[in-house]
């Protein structure tokens, strides 16, 4: 797939070349400690050389960038290597000793400077790998709303000429009935004048008659003949036919107004809704789980019992809905003893509630997103310190105490194992992540930071979860993924995600050993086996589940799932 113009690096080569002198092979690999790229086989001699055989040669996108050389305003003859973190301005060696930074603290600048490299490459990633593409991704959408627009609106358009058509029929039909009644109404009533006319011809031909009767009787033969004509009945004139005028018939116009033709035809309006934003993938990661069972936990024996008995059902079952109070949405959730719930949302509220939803406890705490509080096998709920860099620990009698001193870096994620009480945690710092596992007391046991060819197995381990096999599952935030390693923290797999990419967040197992993880990228839970194979996806949008952020399988083998937009937590039955 061709760069774009933005994905081009502005010091970009059509290759790179190696830097040792009179070598001209492809570069792949760079010296931090001599600020050199090279070649694989000058990258070999560098390391079999005595005296660079200890530098840290890097593959070449791993690399350290130099710090710029740039001489000291005071001292022209000095390089300027240290920072003022009073002053916070640069200075060389010589400047530490003068009046104005007496008793500050010093910081190496190259060390300054490579944390804003780092900083500045994890922006230019985030830009790559999410702001550009989910920009593009909503071009798209435009795009695709652009047609659809046009599609509907045609299919507007042809809806109203339909409509018209069929109301033109109604009035075409309606007005031919009224012709053809007017038709009849004429005919009959010409008919009953026809008649008439005739009648007063027949009359009139009678009185033509009548006269040459008349003139007759006017030169008689004899007296006799006269006297019979006047005594004659013929000769009495009869009355004229009676006519009449015929009643016409009267059109009544139609009473209509245009918004009764509007009504006939329809007409078009807008819903008076608020647009729905676009749907935007979250860069950040997030997760939420919901409430718990009524029941307490059952013992490891009746898991084992019960696991014998148990297989996937042929369908998912939601079995009830749970409210949790004091928050608007939900991203993690923990179980503790007699069914109580400590629920986090993004902002870092902790709220501890029963299975009535009663507020018992509220702590504010550094948290946001993140999988970072859990239930030990003691009860205790512990969970992440992220400013102070801690593990804390909230007992029973709602004491708060520290547990867990961490120094160097951030812990984000963390689960209490159910197999042994190691206390796994998700650690973070600028450019990669590790899993730290310490035992019951707080010991640090086992660092799990690389596979076996060197390469970084987390870049931010956002949830953390472990299988009945002592595989550690984690979700991981910048590299699309899970991955999962064995108990001695060799690489096992990782998974992706069917077609699309998987964005996960949320992560849980059951008795069975299936790996359950959100996608907030399809709106989806997936089902895999432990040894990575998907299997199903076990919740749609089909069901109305809308970004879920949280799974969690209880002991009596009910799946949580809590989702972002709102407190409600569904409950589904999906092993039988």
């Amino acid at each position: 797939m061709a760069l774009s113009e933005s994905q081009i690096p502005p010091d970009a080569q059509h290759y790179l070349v190696c830097g040792t002198e009179d070598c001209e092979r492809n570069c792949q690999f760079y010296c931090n400690d001599c600020h050199q790229p090279m070649c694989e086989q000058c990258r070999d001699e560098h390391q079999k050389n005595k005296k660079t055989k200890n530098h840290e040669v890097v593959p070449y996108k791993q690399r350290k960038r130099q710090l710029p050389v740039e001489k000291c305003k005071l001292h022209p003859t000095k390089e300027m290597v240290i920072l003022c973190e009073e002053c916070q301005i640069p200075l060389c060696y010589k400047c530490t000793t003068t009046k104005e930074h007496r008793g500050h603290v010093f910081t190496d600048l190259q060390m300054v400077f490579d944390e804003k490299v780092s900083l500045c490459q994890e922006e230019i990633a985030k830009i790559r790998n999410y702001f550009e593409p989910t920009s593009q991704d909503l071009k798209k959408d435009i795009a695709g709303d652009v047609k659809e627009i046009k599609k509907i609106m045609e299919g507007l358009r042809t809806s109203m000429k339909a409509e018209a058509e069929a109301v033109k029929k109604l009035v075409d039909t309606v007005t031919s009935d009224n012709t053809e009644q007017v038709n009849k109404i004429e005919q009959s009533l010409l008919q009953t004048l026809n008649g008439q006319n005739q009648n007063i011809d027949e009359y009139i031909s009678y009185l033509n008659d009548l006269i040459k009767t008349f003139y007759g009787c006017l030169s008689p033969s004899n007296i006799e003949q006269l006297t019979f004509a006047l005594n004659s009945e013929n000769l009495i004139i009869r009355p004229i036919p009676e006519t009449s005028k015929p009643v016409l018939p009267v059109f009544t116009a139609g009473q209509y107004s245009k918004e009764d033709v509007a009504k006939l035809l329809g007409k078009i309006t807008v819903p008076n809704i608020k647009p729905e934003n676009r749907k935007i993938k979250p860069m950040e990661t997030v997760s939420t789980q919901l409430k718990p069972t009524g029941k307490q936990r059952k013992q490891d024996k009746d898991k084992s019992d019960v696991k014998q008995t148990l297989s996937l059902s042929s369908s998912v079952t939601e079995v009830r809905e749970y409210t949790v109070p004091c928050v608007d949405e939900v991203y993690h959730i923990s179980l503790g003893k007699s069914g109580r719930l400590w629920v986090s949302d993004g902002s870092g509220n902790l709220v501890q509630t029963d299975l009535q939803g009663n507020q018992l406890q509220k702590i504010q705490t550094s948290g946001g997103s993140q999988g970072y509080h859990t239930v030990t096998q003691d009860g205790d709920l512990i969970y992440t310190d992220q400013y102070n860099k801690v593990i804390n620990r909230i007992t029973p009698d709602n004491t708060i105490a520290e547990c867990i001193k961490i120094r160097d870096w951030v812990p984000v994620s963390i689960h209490s194992s159910h197999i042994n009480g190691d206390i796994l945690v998700g650690m973070w710092k600028v450019g990669e992540g590790k899993v730290t596992r310490y035992n019951k007391t707080g010991t640090e046991i086992q660092n799990i930071q690389r596979d076996n060819k060197g390469q970084k197995l987390y870049k931010y381990p956002l949830y953390i979860t472990e299988n009945i096999n002592g595989d550690v599952c984690v979700s991981v935030r910048g590299k699309h993924s899970v991955v999962v390693v064995d108990k001695s923290g060799q690489r096992r797999f990782s998974y992706t995600g069917q077609g699309s990419r998987i964005l996960p967040f949320g992560i849980c197992t059951d008795v069975l050993g299936h790996i359950l993880v959100c996608d907030i990228n399809s709106d989806t839970v997936h089902l895999l086996d432990q040894d990575g194979q998907f299997l199903s996806l076990l919740l749609t949008p089909q069901q109305e589940v809308k970004c879920p952020r949280g799974v969690y399988v209880d002991d009596e083998n009910n799946l949580w799932v809590g989702q972002r937009y709102t407190n409600k937590v569904s409950v589904y039955k999906y092993l039988q």
